[in-house]
């Protein structure tokens, strides 16, 4: 059984933690729920951290000359530069971070389906976008896993969630041992995982670990960091994917009878049609790998990226190309 280093995440207060939404009420969010013991929070409330009360009027954001601003339109405050400050002094104070969860929707930390209006007064919104604290996260940390709990109730979103953020726990605690043999080991493993997630970037990273210019472990580390983060920022297309997994079934090629592969190749059709979480294809194949001791495919992470029970949630019903 794989052992899964601890990452580290900045989610919102709002998801479990706190009843500090402007209406004085706590959400319960099943993947939060399921990573308690199994990562480190950091949870953030940046409307509270600011000064605003609980419960509060609400926010918006308003955009009026091509500028938004936070405003409390019930209080007649506008917060931006407030929040704006914060978010400055909160992201420069965090230690290594793997990832964060943001609450959907909020004028402050929402990340994508924020509404924008073009006035504090009662009218139709006219678009959408990150909320203000959300868009400095997204602005500070532009290659790592940042979601919303609202878009993690996908099984395809949640699934490339957790295989970011628990390899970039993996790699904190390789660089954190300051041992070649481990980033060897740790690029061995993750081979599958890089081809399914950038092969350009697969490419660069060998050269880094064979290290023939002799440089330093920090060096080294640094260089390999920045293409491994690169890597896993892509967003892993289903082509690739599968590609992975019929590279896998080769290994039981002369093993297999008819029926078994025809089995796979159905559930690799739903998984191609998004009508299947890939873990469970994954599952499929790390059993074959049990029964005719492959350690080779047992010891990639592609087949085991993140604990087991953290994908067994409800899904959303929306598609995702991934």
């Amino acid at each position: 059984m794989r052992k899964f280093p601890k990452p580290t995440l900045v989610v919102s207060k709002c998801l479990g933690f706190a009843p500090v939404r402007f209406n004085g009420q706590m959400l319960s969010d099943p993947l939060v729920e399921k990573l308690r013991g199994l990562a480190e929070m950091i949870p953030v409330c940046p409307e509270v951290e600011i000064g605003m009360g609980i419960p509060r009027e609400p926010v918006r954001i308003v955009e009026t000359n091509g500028r938004r601003r936070l405003i409390q339109p019930g209080a007649g405050r506008d917060v931006t530069d407030a929040m704006l400050d914060f978010s400055r002094s909160f992201l420069d104070g965090l230690p290594p971070v793997d990832g964060f969860i943001l609450k959907s929707r909020s004028p402050s930390s929402g990340i994508k389906d924020v509404k924008i209006y073009p006035g504090p007064q009662k009218v139709a919104s006219i678009g959408k976008g990150a909320g203000i604290f959300g868009g400095a996260v997204l602005d500070r940390f532009p290659l790592l896993a940042v979601e919303d709990e609202g878009r993690l109730s996908n099984f395809g979103l949640r699934e490339t969630f957790l295989t970011r953020v628990f390899a970039h726990a993996a790699l904190r605690k390789v660089s954190a041992s300051g041992k070649m043999k481990e980033l060897v080991r740790f690029q061995a493993e993750n081979k599958l995982l890089l081809m399914a997630y950038s092969q350009k970037e697969m490419r660069s990273l060998g050269p880094i670990v064979a290290n023939p210019d002799r440089l330093s472990w920090d060096e080294v580390a640094e260089l390999y960091r920045g293409h491994f983060i690169a890597a896993m920022a892509a967003t892993p297309r289903r082509p690739a994917v599968i590609n992975v997994l019929m590279h896998a079934l080769g290994y039981f090629k002369d093993k297999l009878r008819p029926a078994e592969k025809s089995h796979f190749l159905r559930l690799l059709d739903k998984y191609r049609e998004g009508e299947l979480p890939l873990s469970v294809v994954n599952e499929l194949i790390r059993s074959w790998a049990l029964r005719y001791e492959e350690e080779y495919l047992l010891g990639q992470t592609f087949f085991a990226p993140f604990p087991e029970g953290l994908i067994g949630l409800r899904d959303s019903g929306k598609g995702v190309d991934l």
